[in-house]
């Protein structure tokens, strides 16, 4: 990977930045994101912004070498503190669990008010980042789903809007958690996730039956059964006999 050819990982992201956006590519490691959306001429300018000073000054040296200072600003820095408000309309963040993307944006959603999209990779955890979505009126338009290098990765764009618009009446739990345009198409690879998933928790409720049962062992084992459940409904109950 390098600033010419990203991986399917990236490449799935920069497909979601607007063309002529303004961007700041929070956690940019070496910048290749940025740099290969500005060597597309799909951006106007960019912030790469790194907290950790080893891949920040690697960003710094990609930047100067490609000869792209003008358009490309290498920021250190703690998630959003690197952009000022109005700077960018559009955010991309990449390569982080779900969990940690939506602190990010809580902790710095004060910079999003003039922000028109925000497209995020979490490699865990997606539905942390559509629950904060939903929770601060951003509304997800689209959802992609691919495997690479054998770990499977959810891209998620949103703009601002009606939040509950791609939600059904009576599934926001399970959209919330498998996502709601994966669960209309299904492909795949959403499936190849989800049957991990549930084999998964599966092994740990196991585990919590042979525990000693106190409340808070009851607890997690009844919030597995409701994934397993939801689980076998999105995947139309097909490994339902395995259950």
């Amino acid at each position: 990977m390098n600033t010419d050819k990203l991986s399917n990982r990236l490449e799935t992201v920069a497909k979601y930045v607007q063309n002529g956006a303004k961007i700041a590519d929070i956690g940019s490691d070496h910048a290749y994101l940025p740099c290969f959306l500005a060597k597309k001429g799909t951006i106007s300018l960019a912030i790469a912004g790194e907290v950790v000073e080893g891949p920040f000054k690697s960003a710094a040296r990609n930047v100067q070498s490609e000869g792209l200072a003008d358009i490309v600003s290498v920021r250190l820095g703690d998630g959003l503190e690197v952009i000022e408000p109005g700077e960018v309309d559009c955010i991309t963040i990449a390569g982080m669990g779900g969990t940690l993307i939506a602190t990010i944006l809580d902790k710095g959603k004060e910079k999003l008010q003039k922000v028109m999209r925000l497209v995020l990779q979490p490699n865990i955890s997606a539905s942390s980042i559509r629950k904060w979505l939903l929770d601060h009126q951003w509304e997800l338009i689209a959802e992609e789903i691919l495997e690479e290098d054998g770990k499977i990765y959810e891209v998620l764009a949103a703009e601002k809007g009606d939040p509950y618009k791609p939600y059904g009446n009576t599934q926001l739990e399970l959209e919330l958690l498998v996502g709601p345009f994966l669960l209309k198409t299904k492909d795949e690879t959403f499936k190849k996730k989800w049957r991990m998933e549930k084999e998964n928790w599966k092994r740990i409720y196991s585990q919590l039956e042979g525990a000693t049962s106190s409340e808070e062992t009851e607890l997690k084992k009844q919030e597995l059964l409701e994934k397993i459940k939801m689980v076998e409904e999105a995947l139309g109950d097909e490994n339902s006999e395995r259950s």
